[in-house]
């Protein structure tokens, strides 16, 4: 498809908080923005304060993807909407850029690669950590084996305050006469308007994910990228409403342990992940740390703080319980071993500590990377199989807490483990 005027042009569905920000990175970076999909029309006149009057306007995404000057899509609706979303753009010749989680369901996400694979369109998932410097640094360290053998990973995503727990303002003129509820709604159960529900969406499982479809999910695609791991086998998820008790179905605290097996790419390890939307902690925290048998590895936003504590060049001795005669005797043998060291002389080499801090917008770089792709065939950071890979072991989190059982996934084969 040829650009017009040289320049790509592209469409919003889904013109809320994240669908907006990510409009906006992308006509920062040269593309234009010719057309927006709404179900409610005060988006809509928002769209036209910030772009032009001249652009598309519509509530029907359909009218969107038959236009043949629009050369890519964002997807930025609700999660329900996602999967059947993203299969008739890419059908229409469309990139893609698609809101994570890629789908709601894991059963959806299995069209979605179909139609990517067939499609030859760029199609990318929106969790930007895989295009931040800090995770490409952590990526580099990992490969470079500084951490030794990898065991363990904690990971986790904190907050304290009503907007990051999702309570976002309602417009005061949200009725059936502004709002298409009946097309909002979809594929989920038929209910009577509430606009709650709508302009909250996260905090229902109709229409969400939950913390795990939110924000595990970044965690997990930042622990894919930097390690190569394809997903875990074993999931297990604990949590509840521990304190934002408005009528929300989906946790507010999450714990989650996922165990990884061993591949080509990295030893046998366990993933921690946690959120707290009652963190206590003044503002978000977000980060990981990879610990592995020669030191650690801390990351934020914007650092990385490397910490290595290589194994001691031998065990030691624990004699001082025995007999002088047994001590001795042990004392004569492990000398015999370790004829370069003493008992008692330093067993670890000295410690070092190296730190980074680089400092780039993450969202601006996923979307540099979403053109580079579209526009020159850069290769695709976050495709249709990398998003299943991460968003089924977070979807599973949350199948996990509401049926209080461990989940099995086959991460080569992508599907959930029968009898899991």
């Amino acid at each position: 498809m040829p650009l017009v005027n040289g320049k790509l042009q592209f469409a919003l569905i889904g013109c809320g908080g994240m669908g907006q920000g990510d409009a906006n990175s992308q006509t920062r970076l040269g593309a234009k923005l010719v057309a927006a999909c709404d179900i409610y029309t005060g988006r809509l006149e928002r769209m036209k304060e910030v772009y032009g009057k001249d652009i598309l306007a519509t509530r029907d995404y359909r009218e969107v993807l038959a236009r043949p000057d629009i050369d890519s899509v964002i997807i930025a609706t609700p999660d329900h909407w996602h999967g059947q979303i993203s299969v008739d753009a890419l059908k229409a010749g469309k990139h893609v850029y698609c809101q994570k989680p890629m789908v709601q369901k894991i059963e959806q996400a299995y069209p979605v690669i179909e139609a990517f694979q067939k499609s030859g369109k760029v199609f990318q998932v929106g969790s930007q950590y895989v295009s931040s410097p800090i995770y490409n640094k952590a990526k580099e360290l990992i490969a470079k084996g500084v951490l030794g053998e990898l065991n363990m990973v904690e990971a986790w995503l904190d907050r304290n305050s009503a907007l990051g727990a999702w309570q976002y303002s309602i417009p005061h003129d949200a009725s059936p006469q502004t709002v298409d509820w009946d097309r909002f709604l979809g594929s989920a159960p038929k209910r009577p308007f509430e606009a709650m529900r709508l302009f909250r969406w996260r905090n229902y499982r109709d229409y969400g994910t939950g913390v795990a479809g939110d924000l595990f999910v970044h965690l997990i695609s930042g622990l894919h990228h930097a390690t190569g791991a394809v997903g875990p086998n074993r999931i297990y998820a604990t949590g509840g409403i521990r304190y934002w008790n408005d009528g929300r179905d989906v946790p507010d605290v999450m714990l989650a342990t996922l165990d990884y097996p061993k591949t080509a790419q990295h030893p046998e390890f366990t993933l921690a992940l946690r959120v707290n939307f009652a963190s206590g902690e003044p503002d978000e925290r977000f980060g990981f740390r990879f610990t592995g048998s020669e030191g650690t590895m801390t990351t934020s936003y914007n650092t990385l703080v490397l910490e290595r504590v290589p194994r001691e060049r031998e065990p030691g001795l624990s004699i001082n319980t025995y007999p002088e005669a047994m001590q001795a005797e042990i004392r004569k043998e492990y000398e015999a071993k370790y004829p370069a060291g003493k008992a008692g002389d330093e067993l670890r080499v000295p410690e070092a500590t190296e730190e980074y801090t680089m400092r780039s917008n993450a969202h601006l770089e996923h979307h540099r990377n979403f053109l580079a792709s579209v526009l020159d065939g850069k290769p695709m950071v976050e495709d249709a199989v990398f998003g299943l890979r991460a968003a089924g072991p977070a979807l599973l989190c949350n199948e996990s807490v509401y049926t209080s059982k461990i989940q099995r996934w086959d991460p080569v084969a992508m599907r959930v483990v029968a009898g899991s």
